[in-house]
This record gives structure tokens, C-alpha cells and sequence, in this order.
């Protein structure tokens, strides 16, 4: 009996686990790599575009949407990120349920035979004949010995192996990853509302030159919410000028006094800001 257990526990270490149990697990580990690689190309798809620089490199920006709607009987414009108003997919595998079963039945037969046999036999035969008065005889004696002796064992054991094994996947929506929430957060501040027209603003109408310069800054918010100060033009010249793209506006150092009247050109967005005067005194 100890034979046959033996035998089913060989046969049962024979069965490949590392496969039955790791093949499952692999091939969910490469589904959760393919739905990774997946919401990465819907985010560079769907919510960016691609431009490549003078050297070469790739640059991604983001991909807005602009549209009209009217507030307090003004028309404005509002500029949204395309990936703050579409779901992102983040499909990820929550459980993994492997149940496995192995049955070991089968038949194994042992049969041992042996056979033995034995014979001898043997011949005799006697004479005698008459000389003078004597009378002759004869005799005969046979002689047989046979013996034979059989044996037959027989052992029979049944064992059989089959195993079965049910991999159950739970998937779904998962959170959102830290970082790409922080970074929605900054697409979600970053929602503004412009003119049509766009719009232009100067620090101020009236200056006053004191210690024989005086600053005045402009800037000029085009008809999609971007910031663009190097369109600002100014009439005359003055002595001075500075691009301030951390702040978005434009600088101008003046020493002169006069009417400066500021505009914009920016065909490209059809804007019409129409022209600012600003009056500079001594």
C-alpha cells in the first residue's frame, strides 16, 4: 500500500505548478502592462500634440479647446486642456483567483510467476538360465519418481493523475496615479476666459516721468487666453523695451514726454483690441 502512495505522490510531483500557477500570473502581469501602454498612447493621442525644436528634440503641448458662451450679456471665450473633460483610462487588474486541483487514480499491476519440476526414472532387468539341473528365470523392475511444484503471485494497485485549474481576473477603473492628478489639478487652474477680441491692458493712461525715466507695461491676452506680449506695438518708439515672458508683459522704459498710443497686430487670431493713448508728462 505504501507502494502505491508513493507511486501517486511521484506522480503528482510530476505535475508542472510553476506553470499551472505562474503562466496565469505572467499573463496578467502583461495585460496590466498592455492597458498601461494603452493609457499612455490615449494621454499622447488624445491630450497632446507633438512639435520637434531646432535640435531635434520632441516637445508635447497641450491640447486645448476653445469655445464661445455668453456671461452677465458679454461674449466670452472659454480655453479648456481636452484632458481635464474626457475620462482617462485606467483600466488595472484588482484580484488574481487561481484555484487549482489535482486527482491521482490509475492502475499499476505487479505479477511474479515461478515454476519448478522433477523427474527420474529408472530400467532393470534381470536373467538367469538352466545349467545342469538348475532352471533359468527372468525379472524386470521399473522405477519412476516425477515431482513439479507451481507458483504464481499477483498485486494490483489502481492510481490515475488529473489535474484542473480556474483562473478568476477582477479588473476595473483604478484611481488615478498621484502625479497625473496633480497634474489635471494644474490643467484645471489653468482654464481662463478671454475676449473674442481679444484683450489689451496697460498699467496705466497717465504717467508722470520722475528721475528722467518712467515704466510702463502692457499686455495683451489674444482671443484663445494666451499671452502674447511681443505683439504689443507702441508709437513713437521709446527710449526702451523689454519682453518680460515670466510675467507676460511687455516693458518700456520712457523718458520723453508725449502721446504713445499702443495696439496690437495679430492677424493670426483676428483680434481687434482697438488702439490705447497713454499720456506721458514731465
Amino acid at each position: 500500500m505504501s507502494s502505491v502512495a508513493d507511486k501517486a505522490i511521484g506522480a503528482l510531483s510530476a505535475i508542472p505548478f510553476h506553470d499551472l500557477i505562474g503562466g496565469p500570473l505572467n499573463a496578467c502581469i502583461q495585460a496590466q502592462s498592455q492597458a498601461a501602454m494603452s493609457t499612455v498612447s490615449f494621454i499622447q493621442s488624445v491630450g497632446l500634440t507633438t512639435t520637434v525644436d531646432d535640435k531635434g528634440n520632441e516637445k508635447y503641448d497641450a491640447v486645448y479647446v476653445h469655445f464661445s458662451f455668453i456671461q452677465a450679456g458679454k461674449k466670452l471665450n472659454i480655453s479648456v486642456p481636452l484632458l481635464t473633460i474626457v475620462p482617462i483610462p485606467y483600466i488595472a487588474i484588482s484580484t488574481i483567483d487561481i484555484a487549482f486541483k489535482a486527482t491521482v487514480t490509475g492502475v499499476d499491476t505487479t505479477s511474479d510467476t515461478s515454476s519448478e519440476s522433477y523427474e527420474k526414472s529408472t530400467n532393470e532387468e534381470k536373467k538367469s538360465g538352466k545349467l545342469g539341473w538348475f532352471k533359468a528365470s527372468s525379472s524386470k523392475m521399473t522405477t519412476s519418481i516425477s515431482s513439479k511444484r507451481d507458483s504464481k503471485s499477483t498485486q494490483e494497485s489502481s492510481y490515475s493523475i488529473e489535474s484542473t485549474i480556474d483562473v478568476n481576473v477582477h479588473a476595473g477603473q483604478d484611481s488615478m496615479p498621484a502625479g497625473m492628478a496633480k497634474v489635471l489639478e494644474l490643467l484645471n487652474s489653468a482654464v481662463s476666459t478671454s475676449s473674442p477680441d481679444g484683450e489689451l491692458t496697460v498699467s496705466d493712461t497717465n504717467l508722470k516721468i520722475t528721475d528722467k525715466t518712467v515704466l510702463l507695461t502692457a499686455s495683451y491676452k489674444n482671443p484663445k487666453g494666451l499671452l502674447e506680449p511681443e505683439k504689443i506695438v507702441i508709437s513713437p518708439e521709446p527710449q526702451a523695451k523689454n519682453v518680460n515672458k515670466t510675467a507676460g508683459i511687455m516693458e518700456y522704459t520712457i523718458s520723453q514726454a508725449n502721446t504713445y498710443k499702443i495696439s496690437v497686430t495679430d492677424k493670426d487670431n483676428g483680434s481687434d483690441v482697438g488702439t490705447v493713448e497713454v499720456v506721458v508728462k514731465k
